[in-house]
């Protein structure tokens, strides 16, 4: 191995790569150090305390997060010493922490909560003691933070301001009087966060979590006046078997539309068929632009965290956001038009459901510029990945035992076009696989044409011949990625026609309502990547592949809307933004 350094780890030799972290290196050769503070790439302070290890020649304990190996260095993982230190720091931690473990959200995903079943804490107040009272702040449309549980790790703090860039969050005060909040202790919901949630994937305890919608939904259902529909989006295919130990990734698409059933919805639908729909639209709105040369480039508008990042942060792009509303708005406004006139049902007594990786489309939900009929939402409640779980489980439905069952009609038949939605640069690659065809007028066979914007890169570029017109198109995931493009196209840097951008790094799959991975995962698997996979084999899987191909798109257009970009359409699927303060 070329530069590696020679150390021991618990006696026995090993050869690793030379600046490397004790962490890094330990995992390396199948030794786990635990960590609660530790985010790879993105938190690395050593602030906790619990990846203590003893080197050979150091005075004290050293933090393995952020202390490098060197050649003939002895560390040791295990002693007694680090043993006792640990188990010290969690009775620390156990101090001033809020313990309600039983009715926690996290009960069970929770890191601190595995570390001391693994540690043997059997006196959780073994230093008892003064503890500091907060108000939980459930002022944010989307989410809560109750600091009675906060660790004071700072994960939340560093995925905000190093991932998203929003930095609307910090450690205020100082000492014993430490605590997570917002400038000038502003409540969550009267700053400039965007709502993308991933400070609560992030956060290691119950300190943060989403709003939890659950029994609203319940309600509904059990209300007989209400036609209940539910909406999933595409990346909750590979995401909600991890909440049933499936293995990250898998497709659970048969069980998750029985689930739904069994739970009693009236009609269990495809947000895909609506990402079909947000395609017709968008690349018609697109085509449109470039044959104009007007208000490109345009950037796409399926990822209300993004959204919100626009309206606080760059309002002066949007000019350039698509007006189309995202599937999950398009589904919305269809179920209380289209299907409403189909079904022969009054809008105001169905209620539509939307099952997201998101918690942003809670915020999305209650946009008031949100309402194809008149004084109604389009959708009623938006729950999390997380939250149909619990649903699920609450239910006593055996989600591993149950046969698999079909998505329901009119808006069950959808593309692979609109599941690659769910993973970045997939709306940009449905996109072009229409545009390409609608433009050339040539039957698109190679669907590699498109494999540039595909994969977890921050940002990717790339240029296509439209029928003789060059197209430059980027795609950025995390709103850091996505200042990082915006910029460069104000300063003249780069020019596109056509660009995505996904709130959440890697897309939907990675989204703030995504099902919890612990840091001990997290910082070694490529979860991104893992959930992107289920989702391309799902689309090669699929006969149909291209958005514009949907028999029921097409009767959609053909019994209602007339043709993309109508005036009715225009109406009914397209929306606008506002500028919003910075503050």
């Amino acid at each position: 191995m070329e530069n590696a350094v020679n150390i021991k780890i618990n006696g026995f030799d090993y050869q690793v790569p030379a600046g490397s972290t004790i962490l890094e290196a330990a995992r390396m050769v199948g030794i786990e150090i635990p960590t609660l503070c530790y985010l790879k790439e993105i938190n690395a302070i050593g602030a906790c305390r619990i990846c203590v290890v003893e080197v050979k020649g150091a005075r004290s304990l050293v933090a393995a997060c952020v202390f490098p190996v060197n050649e003939g260095m002895e560390i040791f993982t295990n002693t007694p010493k680090v043993i006792q230190a640990r188990k010290t720091t969690l009775e620390l931690i156990l101090s001033t922490h809020k313990k309600e473990c039983l009715s926690c959200v996290r009960s069970g995903s929770c890191e601190l909560q595995k570390l001391c079943k693994d540690y043997g804490i059997e006196d959780e107040n073994a230093y008892a003691g003064d503890v500091v009272k907060y108000d939980i702040d459930a002022s944010a449309t989307h989410m809560y933070r109750d600091n009675e549980k906060c660790i004071l790790c700072r994960r939340c703090v560093a995925v905000c301001d190093k991932v998203q860039s929003v930095a609307v969050i910090g450690a205020n005060d100082r000492g014993f009087d430490t605590h997570i909040g917002s400038a000038f202790e502003y409540k969550l919901g009267d700053v400039a966060c965007v709502s993308c949630g991933q400070c609560i994937t992030a956060c290691p305890t119950g300190a943060l979590s989403e709003r939890d919608d659950t029994q609203k939904v319940f309600d509904a259902l059990n209300d007989p006046t209400k036609h209940v529909v539910v909406q999933t989006a595409p990346a909750v295919r590979v995401g909600l078997g991890e909440e049933f130990g499936y293995e990250m990734g898998t497709i659970v698409t048969g069980k998750m539309v029985a689930a739904l059933k069994m739970l009693g919805f009236d009609g269990v639908f495809d947000t895909n068929f609506a990402a079909d729909l947000t395609i017709m639209e968008e690349a018609t709105e697109f085509l449109g632009r470039l044959n104009k040369g007007e208000n490109l480039p345009l950037i796409t508008s399926c990822s209300p965290g993004w959204i919100k990042f626009c309206e606080h942060y760059y309002p002066e792009f949007i000019p350039n956001l698509s007006s189309c509303k995202s599937p999950q708005g398009m589904f919305g406004s269809v179920a209380k038009t289209y299907y409403a006139e189909k079904m022969g049902l009054d809008p105001k007594d169905i209620f539509v459901v939307s099952v997201m990786p998101c918690t942003a489309k809670k915020f999305e939900a209650e946009r008031t510029d949100h309402s194809a009929v008149a004084g109604l939402p389009d959708i009623d409640a938006s729950i999390t990945v997380r939250e149909l779980a619990r649903m699920i489980k609450k239910a006593g439905i055996n989600f591993r035992m149950i046969p698999d069952a079909e998505f329901d009609a009119p808006f069950g038949l959808a593309s692979g076009a609109g599941t690659i939605f769910g993973a970045t640069g997939g709306v940009m690659e449905a996109a072009l696989r229409t545009a390409y065809e609608v433009v050339t007028g040539n039957e698109l066979e190679d669907f590699a044409t498109f494999n540039a914007v595909r994969g977890v890169e921050g940002v990717k570029e790339a240029t296509y011949n439209l029928n003789g017109t060059e197209v430059k198109v980027a795609v950025a995931s995390g709103l850091a990625n996505a200042k990082k493009v915006l910029e460069m196209v104000k300063s003249g840097e780069k020019k596109y026609d056509f660009i995505e951008i996904m709130a959440c790094p890697g897309g939907c799959v990675n989204g703030g309502g995504q099902p919890i991975v612990p840091a001990s995962v997290s910082n070694f698997v490529d979860v991104r990547a893992e959930r992107a996979k289920g989702l391309y084999k799902d689309d090669e899987n699929l006969p149909l592949r291209k958005s514009h191909k949907n028999p029921d798109v097409k009767a959609v257009y053909d019994e209602f809307f007339g043709e993309p970009g109508s005036h009715k359409a225009h109406h009914i699927l397209h929306t606008g933004y506002t500028e919003r303060t910075k503050y």
